[in-house]
């Protein structure tokens, strides 16, 4: 008989932490957070970083396209702030995977969040929860001239 109050009170907590629970999408200006990565050595300037519809150098050969999804924790961060910061991890793999291949650029990239796929040429999403915020990108990994 003592366990129901014990039931009762968990299942008020569980159902008080899913009212309060976010599952925000926001647009942020993506060249603005890839300067800054440039600027703080972060991503270096060997690879460029093109969102889809945004002109760049003639395609000299194509290795396909590339995902890449990360999360980070938000916790006394600003959503900016987080959604910066993962946008940056998740850049950081393009880069890598850009020069294993000896290319020199990542185009058309777009948003791939949760699977639904946002293209914007200024703008990129960023998932953020209570707890954490998140990116996923596909773009294609090329050499350009």
């Amino acid at each position: 008989m003592k366990k129901r109050p014990l039931m009762t009170m968990t299942l008020l907590i569980l159902l008080a932490t899913q009212v309060h629970a976010r599952n925000d999408l926001h647009e942020y200006n993506f060249q603005d957070v890839v300067e800054h990565g440039y600027q703080e050595g972060i991503l270096d300037r060997s690879v460029a970083f093109y969102l889809s519809g945004q002109d760049h150098g003639q395609i000299l050969k194509n290795h396909g396209q590339y995902k890449s999804n990360k999360k980070t924790n938000g916790v006394n961060k600003t959503d900016f702030e987080s959604c910066q910061w993962v946008l940056l991890s998740v850049l950081k793999v393009f880069q890598s995977r850009a020069k294993s291949l000896n290319a020199n650029a990542v185009i058309n990239i777009k948003s791939n969040f949760k699977g639904k796929e946002y293209v914007d040429s200024e703008k990129y999403q960023c998932g953020v929860g209570m707890l954490m915020s998140g990116v996923a990108l596909k773009g294609e990994v090329a050499e350009i001239k």
